[in-house]
């Protein structure tokens, strides 16, 4: 499904990351942790298209990105639904027209009441016409899994999607990223809230990454 074979990436002069290699099963759910500037977003970005490998390989659905034309890769990513860190929205429309800005890109149009028991399902049925600057922050990360799940893909990658919530909310927002995972989405989560991990690990199978010193390696028992 998704693919990194002895990947390395420079930034700045000075390389991120070393000799990664990863497999994301169809089903499989992933935390990545690391200290902040170890690379996980980049990372995430190599996992989703946005960024090309200095060396190595990224496939992405039996693809070699390297390979890929800017349309195959846009396909791609139609594919994967990713929930950024800031979650940026169009603040001047609704929560609707944001949420189903993917399906407007790829010229198609929003059935309503699938819109509709969406917003239900990640708790903001009501808030439908509400405009993003009057949302909470756990509002607006629902709102963002909402927008990244509205595609149907087969993989979600979230970019530390509790790192400004309160525990409850982390766990609302965990408890829908489960519920994902056990319909048979592929979920990657980067994270440095090690309770959020043991939470999931108590509810479903998962497996948690570490990036240390520039390599990914697989976390121990301590987690």
């Amino acid at each position: 499904m998704i693919a990194f074979e002895g990947v390395a990436y420079n930034y700045g002069g000075g390389e991120l990351l070393s000799d990664v290699s990863l497999r994301l099963a169809p089903g499989s759910f992933h935390f990545l942790t690391g200290p902040s500037g170890s690379g996980k977003t980049t990372l995430l970005k190599l996992a989703y298209g946005e960024l090309l490998p200095t060396s190595g390989h990224v496939t992405l659905f039996d693809k070699t990105v390297r390979g890929m034309t800017r349309d195959d890769v846009a396909l791609c990513r139609r594919r994967i639904g990713v929930v950024h860190q800031d979650c940026q929205f169009l603040d001047h429309l609704p929560l609707t027209t944001n949420v189903v800005l993917p399906l407007t890109v790829a010229g198609r149009s929003a059935d309503a009441g699938n819109l509709t028991e969406l917003l239900k399902w990640v708790g903001l049925g009501s808030l439908g016409s509400a405009l993003p600057p009057s949302l909470s922050g756990g509002e607006r990360q629902r709102a963002a899994l909402a927008r990244a799940i509205i595609m149907d893909p087969e993989v979600i990658i979230a970019d530390e999607p509790t790192g400004n919530l309160d525990w409850e909310m982390s766990l609302r927002l965990l408890t829908l990223l489960v519920e994902l995972n056990r319909m048979g989405k592929t979920i990657l989560i980067a994270t440095h809230d090690l309770n959020l991990i043991r939470q999931a690990k108590a509810q479903v199978s998962t497996r948690v990454l570490r990036i240390k010193d520039r390599r990914l390696q697989l976390a121990g028992a301590d987690l």
